[in-house]
């Protein structure tokens, strides 16, 4: 397993929408050990291909308390919203910031797992909201787009500062 490099914000590669996987074969459930590796690493509980600059229709959720609940989820498809829930959200893409968005509360997805095995989930709280946001990733959409266009300039050039000082 391998480390991955995580873009940040406001990386153009962020916006780039995913593919869908055709095949799953044993490159693709090794990369899905290495996202899940990076997530944990990171430390997150989420993260899509993505924001690994890889565009494969593939995202790592593990929103347990003890990190021993990983899922993959290819091709992930939402068949099913029901209700609203607003959480604080943050993102290995966007680190140190956190701010309120509004998702489904509850969801049902349609998703391949690591083995090339289709299945269904129902998740709610904050599995739905997880899914959602590394779905969005997938789309080329980031947490920051549901927030206004001062806030996401504040967070963009907050982001630029600390970049260049880390180069």
């Amino acid at each position: 397993m391998a480390l991955l490099n995580i873009l940040e914000f406001p990386d153009p590669r962020l916006r780039t929408k995913a593919k869908p996987i055709d095949n799953v074969d044993g490159r693709i459930a090794r990369f899905a050990d290495d996202l899940l590796e990076t997530m944990y690493d990171a430390p997150g509980i989420g993260l899509a291909a993505s924001q690994v600059n890889v565009h494969s229709r593939i995202i790592a959720v593990d929103v347990s308390d003890n990190k021993d609940q990983p899922l993959i989820l290819i091709n992930p498809e939402i068949v099913a919203r029901e209700g609203e829930i607003e959480t604080n959200e943050g993102c290995l893409s966007i680190p140190g910031f956190y701010e309120p968005v509004f998702r489904s509360q509850q969801i049902e997805v349609n998703a391949i797992n690591r083995d090339g095995e289709p299945f269904t989930l129902q998740a709610e709280d904050l599995l739905a909201v997880c899914i959602q946001h590394e779905m969005d990733h997938l789309e080329g959409k980031l947490f920051v787009d549901y927030l206004s266009s001062t806030k996401r300039q504040m967070i963009r050039k907050k982001l630029l500062k600390q970049q260049k000082q880390q180069a």
